[in-house]
């Protein structure tokens, strides 16, 4: 195998060649330090502020496409191939200020100004895809960003009133898109990349097989998809994540499709990718899939990688394990397939051998007379870490609950189906004094942890609740069933 060791892509309007790139460095310092384009801020380092906020353009299936991401935890090598845009890259006809910042200008949007170049960013990112957006969608938009001192009111103005200052066909962007899809063409050798020191290297497979053949040569090496997670082992924790294998660029992970009565998602998909199928084949999970943090993590965070990391507290396992969902890991050529909850061992501990990776989600469709529910709380209703998830599936024919899986997130040592709660509702009617019995032997299932997201108690409550609000608002005995508006 033949690789090269520099990591090539555009910045703004000029080709890079970076020699030597060590897994552990990130976008944001390499854009600060050894470009000093400071415009792009550091405030939070763990993705959650976005002032650190740029567009990544990146081909694939669907041609070049940017998207808003956190430069804080993005590390540098994952860029290899990619059109990187930073906010000093905008301007306006005859070197005006942009549009977007024109808007946030006369509306009053800004004030300290440090977190106004990631608005500004975020905002470039909605108008380029909805000229004319929705208060909803601005706010959508605007969920990975923090502002302390404007208050948002203002910036969402500015938002809805860019198009009054340009349109995005003059923009640069689209003007050049055909020439930069063709530099980043250029860029593609499809040759392995190998760069960095020997203690903290950065690979870049050329493509799938090759990721399998590189996780055999280092096969305890750190997998980093979009490194929502891994990103702040680096920037919180100060860990050497190397040697590191980065997958973002593996356009064959990404890809979400209908294969029959299932949804086949690739293990490098971000959320962002799944939005649109998922909004189409599991609408139960719109709300859901849009309060998993910011859109910047959306776009760079992977429905793999969630599921990886083997979290207790990651948002999409509950559900998926709720709808039967099963997952395939590959070994070199070899591949396994298993039920996504006997993935999830123990604590820190999952169903994967070294140089074995998750390479696909397969996830059933619900039929007729199935029932679907996911509902996270946490202590911020945007952006936020769940204190409970849950994923709720029954199909009810007849009055009848014939099915029942539930399973929860943030209520053990790793997600887990509620089987007592199940066992309560199998083959029983469709009662309210049913739920109330399932949601009662929720403490047979679960012992859950006091920490600083919530207490043992109040975990316990609130998930004994989630059954009741799933009750209420499936109920087909009254011609209202309750429906809340907020997860």
């Amino acid at each position: 195998m033949t690789y090269r060791r520099d990591i090539r892509f555009v910045l703004n309007g000029t080709n890079v060649s970076v020699p030597t790139v060590a897994a552990s460095q990130t976008l944001l310092d390499f854009l600060r330090l050894e470009r000093r384009l400071t415009g792009t801020k550091e405030g939070c380092a763990e993705g959650d502020c976005g002032a650190c906020t740029v567009l990544v353009g990146r081909l694939g299936e669907a041609g070049l496409v940017y998207e808003p991401v956190n430069a804080c935890i993005r590390f540098l090598a994952s860029v290899n191939g990619c059109h990187v845009v930073t906010v000093e890259h905008l301007s306006g006809p005859n070197g005006r200020l942009h549009p977007v910042q024109e808007a946030m200008v006369d509306y009053n949007g800004s004030q300290c100004g440090f977190c106004t170049p990631g608005f500004v960013m975020s905002l470039y990112a909605l108008w380029m895809q909805t000229p004319e957006p929705t208060v909803g969608e601005v706010e959508t938009a605007l969920q990975g960003n923090l502002c302390r001192c404007t208050g948002y009111e203002p910036i969402v103005k500015a938002a809805v009133a860019v198009s009054r200052y340009g349109t995005p066909a003059s923009d640069y962007l689209n003007t050049e898109r055909e020439t930069m899809a063709t530099r980043l063409k250029a860029l593609q050798d499809n040759q392995r990349i190998v760069s960095g020191p020997d203690d903290n290297l950065s690979i870049v497979p050329a493509d799938l097989d090759d990721l399998a053949e590189c996780l055999l040569t280092y096969p305890n090496a750190t997998i980093v998809a979009g490194a929502t997670d891994v990103g702040l082992w680096v920037t919180k924790f100060l860990r050497n994540i190397g040697p590191a294998i980065f997958t973002g660029h593996l356009n064959e992970m990404k890809t979400v499709e209908r294969q029959g009565s299932l949804l086949k998602i690739g293990a490098g998909a971000s959320y962002s990718d799944c939005q649109s199928l998922l909004s189409k084949h599991l609408p139960h999970l719109i709300p859901y899939w849009g309060r998993i943090a910011g859109w910047q993590v959306r776009n760079m965070g992977t429905v793999g990688g969630n599921i990886a990391n083997g979290s207790p507290i990651g948002d999409t396992p509950p559900a998926l394990i709720a709808l039967g969902a099963e997952i395939t890991l590959r070994h070199g050529n070899a591949r396994r397939s298993l039920p996504l909850q006997a993935f999830f061992i123990d604590y820190g501990k999952q169903d994967l051998a070294p140089g074995e990776f998750v390479e696909s989600i397969q996830v059933p469709l619900p039929g007729p007379d199935d029932l679907d529910a996911a509902y996270k709380i946490s202590k911020r209703r945007d952006e936020d870490i769940s204190s409970v998830a849950v994923g709720i599936h029954m199909t009810v024919t007849d009055d009848v609950i014939r099915k029942a899986r539930i399973a929860f997130g943030g209520m053990a040592a790793t997600p887990r189906r509620a089987m007592a709660a199940e066992a309560a509702l199998n083959g029983q009617r469709w009662t309210k004094e049913n739920f109330e019995a399932a949601a009662e032997a929720l403490a047979s299932d679960f012992l859950p942890l006091t920490d600083w997201r919530a207490s043992s108690e109040y975990r316990m409550l609130a998930a004994q609740n989630l059954l009741r609000r799933f009750y209420l608002e499936q109920d087909a005995q009254t011609d209202f069933p309750a429906q809340l508006a907020i997860a």
